[in-house]
């Protein structure tokens, strides 16, 4: 069971305390709304950290590794120990995730292509191949549309999401909205770099 998921931007070296409060939590819910006893026992569960930031992750992946000096031997079995699974999406290259087919892949590849118009594009028409063969196509298509609609958003794409609704369905629409933007882009950074040149000679 996946009991702790976050997706981060930067590096928190506090994660292995939050995981470990998570998870604590996670049992002590489980606990109070009956879903198991103590008797019964509790559930495996699977950390994970999703990573998007420029950095690469430098934070510690299990508590016990915080606890410094290390303690001697006699105290060391009483330690906590909890490691989770890192994803750090800057780790793979575009040809590794060119080579799994999957949505997370895509969207790695958006989060990875947000500086670069183009490649943006490129990567909006992988996800949608990737969707159009997935056999949960219409559910995954409403999650990735929901996600990409507010990672836009954070980006300030100028870009009509009121009619966005479907990737698949709506995709040449974007596809548009996105060339435009892009067009803007290019226009208002020629036109700052005029402003600097005649500045330049002004001076």
């Amino acid at each position: 069971m996946d009991g702790a998921h976050q997706f981060q931007s930067r590096v928190d070296h506090t994660m292995p305390i939050r995981l470990m409060h998570y998870v604590a939590c996670f049992y002590d819910h489980l606990l109070k709304t009956t879903e198991t006893t103590p008797s019964q026992g509790l559930p495996p569960i699977l950390p994970i950290v999703l990573y998007n930031g420029s950095r690469r992750w430098t934070a510690e992946q299990d508590i016990y590794t915080m606890i410094r000096p290390e303690p001697p031997s006699f105290l060391g079995v009483y330690q906590p120990h909890l490691r989770y699974y890192l994803v750090d999406e800057g780790r793979y290259t575009d040809e590794e995730l060119g080579l799994v087919q999957s949505p997370l892949s895509g969207v790695f590849s958006i989060e990875k292509a947000s500086a670069d118009r183009e490649g943006l594009q490129r990567a909006v028409d992988r996800i949608v191949a990737i969707i159009q063969a997935d056999p949960n196509k219409d559910r995954i298509d409403r999650i990735i549309t929901r996600w990409l609609k507010r990672h836009l958003q954070r980006l300030g794409a100028e870009v009509n999401l009121d009619q966005l609704n479907s990737l698949v369905e709506d995709k040449d629409m974007l596809a548009e909205n996105l060339e435009n933007w892009a067009k803007k882009e290019r226009l208002e950074g020629e036109q700052l770099g005029a402003e600097k040149a005649i500045r330049r000679q002004l001076l």
